[in-house]
């Protein structure tokens, strides 16, 4: 008996050493062929957009309740209530930038640019307010709308317009810069003068996208890069409470109890969860250690709460988001298309680094939210559209048009009234202009040797061997240089 049973282990665990690689084949298999459907792309936008909106409110709805109680006049839920409001704003947004054909988006984005300079401009007069040192902001009562954010994506989408339709000269440095970049430079200035670090950066990376998938030299962003470090730098120094942030992360020991107080106690929460957190609405982070919980630093409630698997999923998301967005942006035929799925992801995905980077202690703090997760107003609603308009791209996508084209809208099309997408049309190539005859003997003066005419036939009428003799004869005494004036004849 011992002896079988000897017998039969090392076969039993063979055998499950086979069926690993087995089951690991099929699952690769099976998530080759999901991800070879024509809408897997579209599907998984929407599954990455659902999960961080979900998970956004879940944690706003955790961290903000202590803050809302502590504030005076304001309910449990003040905080989450204003969040739920801009979040079915956003959902509406989102589904206005799924519905909309892209065309008629590009053929907008001009408007949208010139209408968010508009709003720079007006945000620094007597109608804007100043909110933490800051006038970047317009007040209606309770609700407040940062027009820094609409400038983002009105100049992704009027930057790659214009890199599209320029494309066949982007060699040339006058073309690639002009009128992009002065129009970007504008508008860091007068994001500068509210003064918003975030802003900035962020319109930054959109430029640096812009410019990087219109494929332009390397040499051009270690110029651009020295700009940013100089305006940075300036931003940094005009304002004491920046300085004193920069000074604290440079050496974070020196005020433990001041200037290093946030960045300490966000690193805190994240060792204090562990691997699994303390549970959902168990963080002691949020009374009144960790300030602006809420908004800038919900990541480390994440990590209190959630610990460290919690963190992960955050990762994963923003990971997955940035593989699906390269994916559209590879997928699409359409120029103008591949360019702005590509920026828009970019400016995602690195607002998104920077966050969790400054939160983790790698950068110093500059006031950037984290997508779809921090409390906010516009930028959770402008972030949401930019969700809209990166599912519209994927279901421009060759196959989806066709599939959707062919098979219909399918269940959520439906539900969304969504209609098929048109095939993309290249634009016509136009027909170069009948080049004009150059004047006779132009082409001697120059230098340039001249065609040799051409030939005439002679007459069919009357012609003979004697006539074809003469021909020839006087090509002969035509081309001879004695017979030039002066010469003998």
């Amino acid at each position: 008996m011992a002896a079988h049973d000897t017998a039969t282990a090392p076969s039993a665990a063979a055998a499950r050493t086979q069926r690993a690689p087995r089951r690991a084949h099929a699952v690769r298999t099976a998530l080759t062929a999901w991800l070879g459907r024509p809408l897997a792309s579209f599907h998984l936008v929407l599954a990455v957009f659902g999960l961080l909106t979900v998970l956004g409110l879940v944690m706003v709805l955790s961290a903000s309740s202590v803050v809302s109680l502590n504030t005076p006049g304001s309910g449990l839920y003040t905080v989450f209530k204003k969040q739920l409001l801009y979040v079915l704003i956003g959902t509406v947004l989102f589904w206005i930038g799924l519905r909309v054909p892209l065309e008629r988006i590009r053929a907008m984005s001009p408007t949208a640019l010139a209408i968010s300079i508009l709003l720079l401009i007006a945000v620094l007069t007597p109608l804007g307010t100043t909110l933490n040192g800051t006038q970047s902001w317009f007040k209606f009562g309770p609700f407040s709308f940062q027009p820094v954010e609409v400038c983002k994506l009105a100049l992704a989408l009027w930057g790659a317009h214009v890199l599209v339709l320029k494309r066949a000269v982007l060699h040339r440095y006058r073309h690639l810069l002009v009128p992009v970049v002065p129009v970007a430079l504008l508008m860091f200035a007068l994001v500068m003068l509210q003064p918003d670090l975030g802003g900035t950066i962020t319109l930054g990376v959109v430029l640096i996208a812009l410019l990087w998938f219109a494929g332009a030299p390397l040499r051009l962003f270690g110029a651009l890069a020295l700009g940013g470090l100089a305006g940075v730098a300036l931003l940094a120094v005009g304002t004491n409470y920046r300085l004193v942030r920069v000074l604290s992360f440079l050496s974070p020991e020196e005020d433990i109890k001041g200037t290093s107080y946030q960045a300490l106690q966000a690193k805190l929460a994240l060792a204090d969860g562990g691997l699994f957190g303390r549970g959902l609405g168990q963080g002691s982070s949020k009374y009144s250690y960790l300030p602006n919980v809420h908004n800038d630093f919900i990541f480390a409630l994440i990590g209190d709460e959630l610990g460290f698997l919690g963190c992960g999923l955050v990762l994963g998301l923003f990971a997955m988001l940035a593989v699906v967005g390269m994916r559209i942006a590879t997928r699409n035929i359409d120029p103008w298309v591949r360019m702005v799925a590509a920026t828009l992801t970019v400016w995602l995905v690195a607002q998104a680094a920077i966050n969790i980077g400054y939160v983790v202690g790698i950068l110093p703090v500059t006031g950037i939210t984290l997508p779809l997760i921090s409390s906010g107003g516009t930028s959770i609603v402008v972030t949401m559209l930019v969700f809209g308009i990166l599912a519209n791209c994927a279901r421009h996508e060759p196959e989806a048009v066709s599939a959707l084209r062919s098979q219909g809208p399918g269940r959520f099309g439906k539900l969304m009234k969504l209609t098929a997408p048109e095939p993309y049309k290249p634009p016509k190539k136009r027909k170069p202009a009948r080049p004009t005859t150059p004047p006779r003997g132009s082409s001697q003066r120059r230098g340039v040797p001249q065609a040799e005419p051409r030939k005439r036939a002679p007459e069919r009428q009357g012609y003979s061997r004697a006539g074809g003799a003469n021909l020839a004869r006087q090509k002969t005494s035509r081309g001879n240089p004695r017979n030039s004036k002066g010469g003998r004849r």
